[in-house]
């Protein structure tokens, strides 16, 4: 077999995308030059890669057992690549990192010194929901995963960063006077809660239960700003993490409803698959929350003591 790294770059994005016009555009090829390259890396097979279908382009079941074979060989070559510039004495590459939503508040301020420490570093984010995130970190996708709540079932390392304090939360039109646990509010006042599977849903179901709380209506909705801005907008209230609405607090779109047991308390964790085999700049951002995590959170969320 004769194939290049190039094509092998190729054929993944290919694979990525089930379309040679995507990867010839994520790649800044053309399609033709990406047509070629996919028919000489499919030269040094007897068996076909990918076929196509009523016009549209199929990965075949041999085609992906060569790409993650395929996977394994860039892998290994950017980790010679990152060896090699580490052992320069600089720190490069890219650091992958999945984040549940509420965690977008909380990230950027451990992303920041670090990536201007290491400017040849890459950072691929991704913002999503509490199921992917356990994925990602069991497929090993990413390289680490910031969570409030460590998941069951799973073999993980972990570093707490920072607490996580979740607050009943309304309009600024409420009027709190007479409101000394949540019974107290009106029957015909929704509760405002995510989606099933978020670790805040769990975590204001579980509040709700163990304090025998009645939940006369219910709105559901798939993100945390959505359920924020149903909160000002007086359709409900809701259990929310401090860290998502410190603004909205502090202009008066949102209130603090005080009343006993809360805040409900957790904790912002980076994990990681037990084990794992790491990249330099991946341990190199462990060393770096383990010397400096304490100082981003006492200068950027001092609120956290309300």
């Amino acid at each position: 077999m004769n194939y290049s790294l190039n094509q092998v770059t190729i054929f993944l994005k290919i694979v990525e995308f089930k379309s040679i016009t995507k990867a010839a555009e994520m790649l800044n090829l053309t399609q033709p030059a990406v047509s070629i390259q996919l028919k000489n890396f499919q030269n040094q097979f007897d068996m076909p890669l990918t076929q196509v279908v009523n016009r549209k382009l199929y990965i075949t079941s041999f085609g992906h057992e060569i790409a993650i074979a395929a996977q394994k060989i860039i892998h290994e070559v950017n980790e010679m690549n990152y060896k090699t510039a580490a052992y320069k004495g600089r720190i490069s590459g890219k650091l992958t990192i999945s984040v549940v939503s509420t965690g977008k508040y909380v990230i950027p301020y451990f992303l920041t010194d670090f990536l201007r420490k290491y400017p040849d570093v890459e950072l691929e984010l991704d913002v999503s929901n509490k199921t992917k995130i356990i994925h990602d970190i069991q497929s090993n996708a990413t390289d680490f995963s910031l969570v409030s709540t460590l998941p069951n079932n799973l073999l993980v390392e972990s570093i707490p960063l920072m607490k996580n304090q979740l607050y009943l939360v309304g309009s600024k039109s409420m009027k709190l006077d007479k409101i000394k646990t949540i019974n107290d509010i009106s029957t015909d006042t929704p509760f405002v809660f995510r989606e099933d599977g978020s670790a805040t849903r769990l975590a204001m179901e579980h509040f709700i239960q163990k304090n025998n709380i009645t939940v006369h209506k219910k709105i559901v909705l798939t993100s945390n700003e959505a359920v924020k801005q149903a909160v000002i907008a007086q359709l409900g209230i809701s259990i929310m993490p401090i860290i998502g609405i410190r603004n909205e607090i502090a202009l008066g779109q949102l209130r603090i409803i005080p009343v006993k047991n809360l805040p409900i308390v957790t904790e912002w964790n980076i994990i990681w698959s037990k084990g794992k085999r790491m990249f330099p700049v991946a341990k190199e951002f462990l060393k770096f929350l383990e010397l400096e995590k304490d100082r981003i959170t006492a200068d950027n969320f001092s609120f956290k003591e309300i």
